[in-house]
C-alpha cells in the first residue's frame, strides 16, 4: 500500500510516499480502507519532534511510528474473528491518538478505540476531521464547566481547534466571543458567535468585558495577560504548554487556591466524547472548519502550509 513514510525528525521534507505492506488484524481489529485524513497541529509536532521532550513518548533517538495521521474515514474491508459492532462494508470514522498510522491506503483499528460508523449525510471529507479539534476543545469546555448563559472568549476563533469550540459553546447556549483576523470575520460569525475581535486592530487583553472561561485555543498568549479578563473564579485555559512550560505547574499550584484559576486538562480518547461530537455534527450544530484539501502524493505541501501558521480549520489529504 502506499504511505507517507518517515524515518527521522525533520521538515516535511523527509517525508516520502512509499509501499509498505498492507497491515493486518487482529482478532479485535479491523482493517479500513482509508478515503481522507488530515494534517493538523499534532501530526507538524510529531514529524520535527519538536519540543524535544515529545520523543520521550514518540522514540527518543528516531520516530516509532513510520507513518502519521491521528484522524480518518473511510471503509472497513476486513473485520477481526471477535469483532461484532462492525461489519465488511460499513463506513467509518475515528481518531487514533496512540499509533496513528491514517496517512495511508489502510489502517488497522481497535474496535474499543474511537471508531465509529458515520452519520449518513455526511461526507468522508468531513467525517476525516470531525474529532482531533473538536475532541480537545470539548475535554476543555467539559474542564471549564460551560454551560448556558458563560461568557466565554476563544482566542483563535478559526483554528481546528478553536472552530470547533466556538461551535460547541454556542450550542451549549454560551455567550461567544471570538478572536480571529479581518478576513475571517463573518465565517466566525457564522459558527455562533455573538461578538467577534479583530486582532489585528484590537489587542483583546485590553477588553473591560470578564468573562467565566478564556481558551486560548492557539496557546499566542499565557494566563498573566488574560488574567484580568477573568471574572472571580474565571478560568484560563492554553492548548499550548506556555512559556518554558509554566501552564502544567501554574495549574497544579492554583488549584488548592481560591478565586482565579488555570487550567491544563489532558485530552484522553474518550469514546462518550466521540459520540457527543458524532451527534452534534448528525444535527448540525458542529460542521468542521476545512481549509484545504490535498492528495496523499502532495502531503509534504500541505503539512509545509499548516508549518506556515495560515492555516484555518482543517487540512484536509485524501487517499483514495
Amino acid at each position: 500500500m502506499k504511505a507517507a513514510v518517515r524515518s527521522k525528525y525533520g521538515p516535511p521534507s523527509v517525508l516520502s510516499i512509499s509501499d509498505i505492506p498492507i497491515p493486518q488484524p487482529k482478532s479485535d481489529e479491523v482493517l479500513i480502507k482509508i478515503v481522507a485524513t488530515s494534517v493538523n497541529r499534532t501530526d507538524s509536532g510529531f514529524l520535527s519532534g519538536k519540543p524535544n521532550f515529545v520523543r520521550l513518548f514518540i522514540g527518543l533517538f528516531g520516530p516509532r511510528n513510520a507513518v502519521l495521521g491521528n484522524e480518518f474515514a473511510g471503509e472497513i474491508i476486513e473485520i477481526g474473528s471477535a469483532v461484532t459492532d462492525f461489519k465488511i462494508g460499513d463506513k467509518v470514522f475515528g481518531y487514533d491518538g496512540a499509533q496513528f498510522g491514517a496517512q495511508a491506503e489502510y489502517k488497522v483499528m481497535k474496535v474499543t478505540g474511537l471508531i465509529s460508523t458515520m452519520p449518513a449525510h455526511l461526507s468522508y471529507t468531513t467525517c476525516a476531521v470531525l474529532l482531533e479539534g473538536a475532541h480537545y476543545a470539548l475535554s476543555d469546555i467539559n474542564a471549564a464547566q460551560v454551560k448556558q448563559g458563560s461568557r466565554v472568549l476563544v482566542n483563535g476563533g478559526t483554528g481546528g481547534i478553536g472552530s470547533a469550540a466556538v461551535q460547541i459553546m454556542a450550542h451549549i447556549g454560551a455567550e461567544v466571543t471570538a478572536v480571529c483576523a479581518t478576513p475571517h470575520i463573518e465565517k466566525v460569525k457564522s459558527l455562533g458567535a455573538t461578538h467577534v475581535i479583530d486582532y489585528l486592530t484590537t489587542d483583546f487583553t485590553t477588553l473591560p468585558d470578564s468573562f467565566d472561561f478564556v481558551f486560548d485555543a492557539v496557546g499566542k498568549s499565557s494566563y498573566w495577560k488574560c488574567r484580568k479578563l477573568l471574572n472571580k473564579n474565571g478560568i484560563y485555559i492554553s492548548t499550548e504548554l506556555g512559556f518554558m512550560g509554566q501552564n502544567p505547574f501554574l495549574a497544579m499550584f492554583m488549584h488548592y487556591l481560591p478565586g482565579k484559576k488555570i487550567k491544563f486538562p489532558l485530552a484522553f480518547d474518550d469514546r462518550d466524547d466521540m459520540f457527543t461530537i458524532k451527534h452534534l455534527a448528525s444535527i448540525g450544530a458542529f460542521q468542521p472548519l476545512i481549509d484545504r484539501t490535498y492528495t496523499l502524493d502532495n502531503i509534504a505541501e500541505a503539512y509545509t502550509y499548516v508549518n506556515s501558521g495560515q492555516k484555518i480549520g482543517n487540512v484536509v489529504i485524501t487517499v483514495s
